[in-house]
Formats: C-alpha cells, sequence, structure tokens
C-alpha cells in the first residue's frame, strides 16, 4: 500500500517526501480532532472498577 502511494505521488524523492510528511500530518490532526473526539464516549475507559477491599501496602 505504501509503495503504491510512493509510486503515484509527483516529483522527486525529496518532494514526495515533503507530500507524504503533510498527508501524515494531515490524518494525524483529522484523528485528534473528529475521530478521537467522537469515539471517546463510545470506549470503557471511563468505566474503571477499584477493589476497595484492601488497604494500601506500605
Amino acid at each position: 500500500m505504501y509503495g503504491w502511494i510512493w509510486r503515484h505521488l509527483p516529483g522527486n524523492a525529496w518532494v514526495k517526501a515533503l507530500i507524504s510528511l503533510v498527508l501524515v500530518l494531515a490524518i494525524v490532526f483529522l484523528l485528534f480532532q473528529y475521530v478521537f473526539p467522537w469515539a471517546e464516549p463510545l470506549l470503557p475507559f471511563g468505566d474503571v472498577t477499584v477493589d476497595q477491599g484492601m488497604g494500601a501496602v506500605r
């Protein structure tokens, strides 16, 4: 898949590397701005159960 993307990007190796970096940054931005906030309420990270039976070990 990455080879296919690399072959279809325009320009020489430096231009392809720059375009690849911009694409990766754009994908990370979209994930943090839209996908992760949408998915966060669907994930069970807030359902934490702690056993109250044992005290802290010192």
